[in-house]
């Protein structure tokens, strides 16, 4: 995609050391559903959980405000609120992991991802950040990525897409909670035994 057809929805706790939660995808309905959005979709989850409603706007964003967090649409909100680069986490699609797998990693590169890429750059080349990856599996046969990342998901894929958005959830609770280092050592366990369960699953 695009820079400047790329939007960013994100968290922002309010917590005395706070994270910045930023998820990836194309803003617009027509966009909605589709495998490039589940970091918006895993906002907007972890938003609804918490009983925080986007319906603010500043600083050019779309926000809510509750009494745990403010959930944004972004430009540089990572400066705006004066964070380190190891207290945002960037949540997006990924297509090196089986559909409905998730991954907490505490860096990493931008795999060709267009939105990662656009992340780095406005973080000046700074790749020490954290990022939830969200498996959406790879395109079949011959298929465009771009074509596959903007198609919505089948029923089958929906299913695992929505017990991953619940599975995502619970994970940024314990984020939260626990920090980055011992949640993301809890939560990949138990990825890794649902990826090694679907990785050969059709979808």
């Amino acid at each position: 995609m695009m820079l400047n057809r790329l939007s960013r929805r994100c968290f922002s706790t309010a917590a005395p050391q706070p994270w910045l939660f930023v998820g990836l995808g194309n803003p617009g309905d027509k966009y909605r559903g589709t495998r490039h959005n589940v970091g918006f979709e895993l906002i907007d989850a972890f938003a609804e959980s918490q009983g925080i409603s986007m319906n603010k706007v500043h600083c050019k964003a779309i926000f809510g405000q509750g009494k745990l967090a403010h959930f944004v649409y972004t430009g540089p909100l990572a400066a705006y609120y004066k964070l380190p680069l190891n207290r945002v986490l960037v949540l997006h699609d990924d297509m090196g992991l089986p559909c409905g797998v998730l991954r907490l990693n505490d860096k990493g590169g931008h795999g060709s991802h267009n939105g990662l890429k656009s992340v780095i750059d406005q973080f000046r080349r700074n790749r020490e950040f954290p990022r939830l990856r969200i498996g959406i599996g790879r395109p079949p046969g011959q298929m465009d990525p771009k074509a596959f990342l903007l198609q919505k998901f089948n029923a089958r894929a929906q299913e695992r897409i929505d017990t991953a958005m619940q599975e995502g959830v619970s994970g940024l609770k314990l984020l939260l909670s626990r920090g980055l280092t011992e949640s993301a050592r809890s939560f990949n366990r138990e990825q890794k035994y649902k990826h090694i369960r679907l990785q050969t699953m059709p979808t």
